[in-house]
Order: structure tokens, then sequence, then C-alpha cells
């Protein structure tokens, strides 16, 4: 993966590039859990990551694929149509039929936003083993995913970061920043304002550093 632009945003620069470096969803990324044993053995399964915003599911995905070294085609249900995942076929396609015969995942984020025609277009591709399916979403699939779809997929419940998961992140933040160390408080509060969410934390504590870093310039 392309080294990130120093002056890129904080979570970007924190995103983890490996799978030892994701902070939380130690049920799922344990030793023997589901998706440590999928990239440890290449084997993977279609799946729908569950869970809020800001915990990770694209850059799990993005790592799956990097461990089995994938073509990985990202579609938005917010902006694809039936057209954009045709092409994300003829492209998977087009990958099998290449010289390294390239497997491929595609990813879908905010897979409850596709309709039912939408999602059952993926349906004899995914049976076929075109490519593996993962897709995302914040809202409980058993009411927003096609039943067709589901029963094909292994629904994975990624949960919000707790505080030690939250105390982890900063401490990486400040490491990055070389920023002065934070008070009991100030942790407290940008946790707390943080809720769970990876993006959140690290884009409150740069606007809370950044203008001190600038001004000791």
């Amino acid at each position: 993966e392309p080294d990130v632009p120093e002056d890129a945003p904080l979570a970007e620069r924190l995103r983890p590039r490996t799978l030892d470096e994701v902070i939380g969803q130690a049920h799922l990324l344990g030793p023997g859990k589901p998706l440590r044993v999928a990239f440890e053995t290449g084997r993977l399964h279609a799946m729908i990551l569950w869970g809020p915003p800001g915990v990770g599911k694209t850059t799990l995905a993005r790592l799956v694929a990097g461990a089995v070294s994938s073509r990985f085609i990202v579609l938005s249900a917010v902006l694809a149509g039936v057209k954009d995942i045709r092409d994300a076929v003829e492209r998977a396609k087009a990958s099998r039929r290449g010289r390294t015969g390239r497997a491929t995942i595609v990813f879908v984020d905010e897979v409850h936003r596709f309709n039912k025609a939408q999602q059952d277009a993926f349906l004899p591709h995914v049976e076929s083993g075109l490519f593996t399916f993962i897709g995302a979403t914040t809202e409980n699939p058993s009411f927003e995913v096609t039943s067709a779809l589901l029963s094909r997929a292994t629904v994975h419940v990624l949960k919000s970061l707790d505080a030690t998961d939250l105390v982890e992140m900063l401490a990486r933040a400040r490491q990055l920043l070389s920023a002065p160390a934070l008070s009991d408080a100030a942790r407290a509060r940008l946790a707390a304002y943080a809720d769970g969410d990876a993006r959140r934390l690290p884009n409150a504590y740069e606007n809370l550093v950044q203008p001190a870093a600038d001004a000791a310039k």
C-alpha cells in the first residue's frame, strides 16, 4: 500500500496497515477467531461486517484483500447502481482470466442502501465463486439484507471501541504528532466525545493539538 502523505488527516495516517495494528475487535481478530483464521489460511468467505460508524469495516476488508493478494473492488451502495455491479463482475472475470488468475473481493459499503434487485444481482457470482463478497452496514442485516444474500454470507458483528482501545489510539496519535502528554481529564473528555468511533477520536485530537503545534513553529 502506498505511503500516506504527512499532511493527510490524522485518522488516515493512523489507519492500520497490518492486522496486528488493528485496535479492538479481539472477538473476531484474536488467535483462533473467525477473521484471524481467514487471514492466516487465505480461505475467505462471503461476509457482512455489521457495526456502527468508525469501527474499521472498510479497513478490515482492505486488509483481507491485501492478505490474500486479491483485487479489491469498492462499490458504494449510495452511489452505485446495477451498471456498476455489472462492471465489477466484468473486472472480476478479467482478473480471473489474467495470467496470474487473481482472485477478486467486491466490497459493498452501506450494502443496506441497495434494493432487492441490486442485492440479488450478486447472487449468481457469489455462488459461482467468481468473487468474494464483503458487505458493510450500520443497519441490522436481518432486516436490510435480502434473505438470499444473507444465507450465503456470514455476519460478523463489529463493536464500538471501548475506553482501553481509545486510550491506545490516543497514545499512537500522540507519538505520531510528537505532541505533549494529555491530562487524565483531557483523555477522558476526548474518549467520551469519540463515543467509540475510531475516526472521530483522531479528528478531535488533531484539532486540539495542531493549533498549539502551529503556534510553536
